[in-house]
């Protein structure tokens, strides 16, 4: 497939949307409820089925998932995996030892404030689910 090819390939939002929520442990029961009244899980996963969201649902899935609007909507698990496959090929250690990599982060503390974001959500279902069940 061509970098042209690749540019032109449609993304599909809704299965972006269900991967950012299955990498975050959200169930689609919980996004549904954080959506509101008129959401349920069977309409989440229609959701995940559309090629294309709605901007307004978009906006306000990206918000409840703490992901960039633009990952949702750019995010390309083939051509990320194109790209990893044919940067890192089997057990060829010359590109890894060519390729001078310099993060402006630390991709551990990265990962640290994924999971405390990750149970800082957890965290506010918890709460939201005891005053249900506490009304």
């Amino acid at each position: 497939m061509s970098y042209t090819d690749m540019q032109n390939k449609k993304i599909h939002q809704g299965r972006n949307i269900k991967r950012f929520r299955e990498m975050l442990g959200i169930k689609q029961e919980a996004l549904a409820f954080e959506l509101g009244d008129d959401w349920n899980q069977k309409k989440i996963s229609l959701l995940e089925q559309k090629e294309m969201v709605e901007s307004d649902i978009l906006t306000q899935v990206a918000q409840i998932l703490k992901v960039p609007v633009e990952a949702i909507e750019n995010f390309d698990e083939e051509q990320a995996v194109n790209i990893i496959s044919n940067t890192f090929t089997s057990n060829d250690t010359s590109t890894l030892n060519a390729i001078n990599v310099q993060p402006t982060f630390n991709p551990l503390d990265k990962m640290v404030e994924l999971y405390e974001r990750m149970l800082e959500q957890q965290k506010d279902m918890i709460e939201k689910l005891e005053k249900i069940l506490n009304q």
